[in-house]
């Protein structure tokens, strides 16, 4: 297989043996942009899935990189939760002149933490999901970058497991903002009470999941990261048009970020 297009926002496509073709594009309303879910970026899409003509993986790693000038910290090295986070913790760790460590291997028999039913369930598949490299960080300064915490119950066990394994200290950056607001469009985010952003252990969450210091991206670091390089080839195709038509605006979703939502909500 080998990757051709990215189907349009509204179009609908017919696919045959012989061709690709647009059969329609239902129109958006006048000056209504897109809203691309932003969490697809963060979280959910494989690293090498293509979107807004910019692959996944190098989104994450300009996350990190904007993390690393956002929340830079004193240490001895950078690592991740394997795997969706290695992107931006390779952009951390090159942004901010530090070795890229691995301190966790994952266990490949393990699903994902994040949708299992309950918290037992989550903390006991964190608990399976990792084993330690105690080698490569014992008596030294961690930092991991995480793609999000939603609930703060999954990296807790995590930054237990390096303490006990010899980890001198250990900083959590999170290359994503605090998800504070439910989902509407779809997306399985717990409900606003269960989100660790709402609950009054944010404000020292630190010292709740048991790390030196937790700090997360900024809404903006993270809008800039992903529009970066779809701005830039806006420009680029503006120029090279002979007329100046002006390309359309580029939306994203961050209602469980801000709770600003891309359509009014009716009840």
């Amino acid at each position: 297989s080998r990757y051709y297009r990215e189907v349009l926002p509204g179009e609908i496509v017919k696919i045959s043996r012989y061709d690709v073709q647009t059969l329609d594009v239902v129109p958006r309303p006048e000056g209504d942009p897109s809203a691309f879910c932003i969490f697809e970026y963060v979280y959910f899409a494989r690293p090498d899935s293509i979107f807004e003509g910019q692959m996944v993986y190098s989104v994450r790693r300009r996350c990190g990189q904007q993390l690393a000038i956002e929340a830079p910290v004193e240490a001895d090295l950078v690592s991740t939760v394997p795997e969706s986070a290695t992107p931006a913790a390779l952009g951390y760790a090159q942004k901010c002149g530090l070795p890229y460590v691995e301190v966790l291997c994952k266990n490949r028999y393990v699903g994902r933490t994040f949708i299992q039913p309950n918290m037992r369930l989550r903390q006991l598949g964190v608990a399976k999901k990792f084993g330690v490299l105690s080698d490569n960080f014992k008596g030294k300064r961690v930092v991991i970058i995480d793609d999000s915490i939603v609930r703060g119950n999954t990296i807790s066990p995590i930054i237990k497991l390096l303490r006990e394994s010899g980890a001198k200290e250990v900083h959590i950056r999170v290359a994503s903002p605090p998800i504070r607001f439910p989902c509407y469009m779809g997306i399985n985010i717990p409900t606003k009470e269960e989100l660790i952003a709402n609950r009054p252990e944010f404000h020292d969450l630190a010292n709740y999941i048991g790390a030196d210091s937790v700090v997360y991206l900024s809404v903006e670091g993270l809008v800039s990261s992903v529009q970066e390089s779809i701005k830039a080839r806006q420009e680029n195709e503006n120029n090279l048009k002979s007329q100046k038509s002006r390309v359309g605006k580029i939306g994203h979703c961050t209602a469980c970020l801000t709770g600003e939502y891309p359509v009014e909500l009716e009840w």
